[in-house]
């Protein structure tokens, strides 16, 4: 059974640091791309990075770029969402999930998806 589990939200003020995790269960990782996405009430689900686990492969939305890096590791399954810098305007429920098809900016194209990590930044 495919499942994906995301860890790692909170509180944390402006200019800080969190570390998002999203287990996965069910199939090996290292076959798929898997992808971070973020949304706040009343908005749509929005792309912010994903990675190709076979090559490294990794894409940021221009909003994050420079500021979070997304890891894989093959062996425990999970990847990763360093988030640095942060600011006000990420605060959003952060989800991750597996690639099926179609385009990689598209919440669309993604079949398996966690429950979601609340992330607040604010003072």
């Amino acid at each position: 059974q495919v499942q994906l589990v995301e860890s790692g939200g909170g509180l944390v003020q402006p200019g800080g640091s969190l570390r998002l995790s999203c287990a996965a269960s069910g199939f090996p990782l290292n076959y798929f791309t898997i992808g971070w996405f973020r949304q706040v009430p009343g908005k749509e689900r929005e792309g912010v990075s994903y990675i190709t686990n076979s090559d490294g492969t990794t894409y940021y939305a221009d909003s994050v770029k420079g500021r979070f890096t997304i890891s894989g590791d093959n062996a425990k399954n999970t990847v990763y969402l360093q988030m640095n810098s942060l600011k006000p305007e990420d605060t959003a429920v952060y989800y991750c999930a597996r690639y099926y098809r179609g385009s990689y900016y598209s919440p669309r194209s993604y079949a398996y998806w966690g429950q979601g990590t609340q992330v607040t930044v604010s003072s």
